[in-house]
């Protein structure tokens, strides 16, 4: 594990939040973090599909940690801002956020996600959600 992958996985092991979603980092790369979330009940809104909330920060995340990979080793990040669109009902067995840098500046990262949605085995999918966040460098 390189150090990148390693301040990820530390940051990433120290959140609660993940945890409590059942969420996993499924691929960390220079500029880009995939965060995987099996559906659960616990994570479901009244109609069934998994809650917006859930989607939310799934996505917010793997963008953040994305952002991260670009930040000096002195400094964290936060999010600044974020849209997100939701194209369909998250409907699946398996959520995968896909965040990734467009742009990162001394102080600001621009990225872009997604999350697809996988029901059964194999690569087909559907994505349920596109973001666009800022990330702000601070100073640990």
């Amino acid at each position: 594990m390189n150090e990148i992958q390693r301040r990820i996985t530390d940051s990433f092991d120290a959140q609660g939040l993940m945890t409590t979603l059942g969420a996993r980092l499924a691929r960390v790369a220079d500029g880009e973090v995939h965060i995987e979330m099996p559906f659960a009940t616990g994570l479901s809104q009244q109609l069934g599909y998994v809650h917006a909330g859930a989607i939310t920060s799934i996505v917010d995340s793997a963008c953040g940690y994305a952002a991260l990979t670009k930040a000096p080793s002195e400094f964290e990040v936060v999010t600044a801002e974020f849209k997100i669109n939701f194209l369909r009902p998250a409907l699946g067995e398996r959520f995968l956020a896909i965040g990734r840098v467009q742009n990162s500046g001394k102080l600001l990262t621009v990225c872009v996600g997604e999350v697809r949605a996988f029901s059964g085995t194999g690569d087909a999918h559907k994505v349920v959600a596109l973001m666009q966040a800022t990330i702000v460098n601070v100073r640990r």
